[in-house]
C-alpha cells in the first residue's frame, strides 16, 4: 500500500469517530515496534519525526526505514509526518525525503524558541500549505504556544519550544483566531494549545480544568466542526512505567500526563490526531533497565533492545485500542500523492 496522507487518514477517522495516535520515532526499534502493534490490531499508522529526530537518524536513513516498514507491512496505511517544522525549508526537505505530511509550527519564529504573532504564523503556514498541497502532501498548523498553564513556562523539547514565561492568552488557542487561521491558511489539521506539553512532567498534580483546558477544544470544534484537531504532548505517563524504571535504578520523580479519559473526551469533540512520544520512551527505558539489572553480564544490544521493542509495542496497542483506531486499516484505500495533489 502506498504511503497515505494525513488528510486522507484523518478524514476517515472523522467519518468513523476515532482518532489516530501519532508516534514519534527516530530509530529502527521504534519503527518496528509501532508497526508490529499496528499489525496486531489492524490499525493505520502515523509515524512522525521531529527536526531533532531527523538530525539524529539522518533523513536518508529515515526514508529508507519507512520504505522497509511499508514493504514488510503492505496492508497497513502509513502516514509519515514531520513534527514541528520551523520554516519553509524544513518542510520542503521533509517532502523531498518522502514525508506525506508536514507540520508548520508558526506559533514560534524560525529559531524555534521565540513566540510569533498571528500574522507571522498565518503567513508562513499559508506558504507551506501552498507548497505542500502542490505536492499532494498534507499540512498541520499550530495556533497558541505549547506550555504549562501552571507555571506559565513554555515547552522545550529537542531544541524546540518557547524558553520564556508566557501569558495565559499565549498558552491557550483562541477560538476566534482559530476560525480565522484555518480560513486564511487552508491547513488540513490544527494543533490546539490547551495546557499540554512535551516530556514526562506535564503537570505537578492530577490535571483538572485549571491546567488542562479541554473546554478550548470543545469551543473550537463548535466553530470548526469540519477541521481535524490535534493534541500535542498527550502521553499519559503511566505510573507503572515510572515505578518500574525506578525499581531498576532510575530516578523519575512524580509525574502526571494526560489522562486517557480526557483524550477520549477530545476525540468526541473533533480531535483526530494525538501525539505520543514520552510513553514509548518510558516503556523502552523500563525494559532496558530491567534487562541490564537482571542480567548484568549482558552486553549484546539485541538482548535488551528486543524487550524494549516488545514494551513499546504493548503501549502502542493500548493507544490504538483506546482511541478506536484498531480494525480501521482494512477500510482505507490509499490515494496516491498525485491524486491528492489534484484534489487540493
Amino acid at each position: 500500500m502506498p504511503r497515505i496522507t494525513l488528510r486522507q487518514l484523518l478524514d476517515h477517522a472523522a467519518e468513523n469517530g476515532y482518532a489516530v495516535p501519532a508516534f514519534n520515532m527516530s530509530n529502527m526499534e521504534q519503527g518496528l515496534a509501532i508497526m508490529a502493534a499496528a499489525d496486531v490490531v489492524g490499525a493505520p499508522v502515523i509515524m512522525q519525526a521531529s527536526r531533532g529526530a531527523r538530525a539524529y537518524a539522518n533523513d536518508t536513513v529515515l526514508a529508507r526505514l519507512i520504505d522497509g516498514l511499508v514493504e514488510i507491512y503492505p496492508h497497513i496505511p502509513v502516514c509519515m509526518h514531520l513534527d514541528h517544522g520551523n520554516d519553509l525549508a524544513s518542510c520542503a526537505t521533509a517532502i523531498q525525503h518522502g514525508f506525506t505530511s508536514v507540520m508548520m509550527d508558526g506559533s514560534l519564529k524560525a529559531d524555534g524558541t521565540t513566540p510569533a504573532d498571528f500574522d507571522y504564523n498565518t503567513t508562513i503556514t499559508r506558504q507551506v500549505v501552498q507548497m505542500a498541497h502542490a505536492c499532494g502532501v498534507s499540512v498541520e498548523g499550530e495556533l497558541g504556544v505549547l506550555g504549562s498553564l501552571e507555571t506559565g513556562m513554555g515547552d522545550q523539547e529537542d531544541g524546540h519550544g518557547a524558553t520564556e514565561k508566557l501569558s495565559h492568552d499565549q498558552l491557550l488557542t483562541d477560538p476566534d483566531e482559530a476560525e480565522r487561521f484555518v480560513a486564511a491558511t487552508g491547513v488540513d489539521a490544527l494543533a490546539v494549545a490547551m495546557g499540554t506539553s512535551h516530556g514526562a512532567y506535564k503537570f505537578t498534580r492530577q490535571p483538572d480544568g485549571d491546567v488542562l483546558a479541554m473546554n478550548v477544544i470543545e469551543a473550537i470544534h463548535k466553530r470548526l466542526p469540519n477541521t481535524h484537531l490535534v493534541m500535542h504532548g498527550s502521553s499519559s505517563v503511566p505510573e507503572s512505567l515510572r515505578l518500574r524504571i525506578n525499581e531498576y535504578g532510575g530516578d523519575i520523580g512524580p509525574a502526571w500526563g494526560v489522562p486517557l479519559e480526557e483524550i477520549q473526551r477530545g476525540i468526541r469533540h473533533g480531535v483526530r490526531k494525538v501525539n505520543i512520544d514520552t510513553d514509548l520512551r518510558l516503556a523502552a527505558t523500563a525494559a532496558i533497565r530491567q534487562t541490564l539489572i537482571d542480567t548484568p553480564s549482558e552486553f549484546d544490544p539485541r538482548k535488551y533492545l528486543k524487550p524494549a521493542m516488545d514494551s513499546m509495542t504493548a503501549v502502542c496497542i493500548e493507544k490504538f485500542n483506546a482511541f478506536g483506531t484498531s480494525g480501521q486499516a482494512s477500510a482505507i484505500r490509499a490515494r496516491s500523492l498525485a491524486d491528492m495533489a489534484r484534489s487540493y
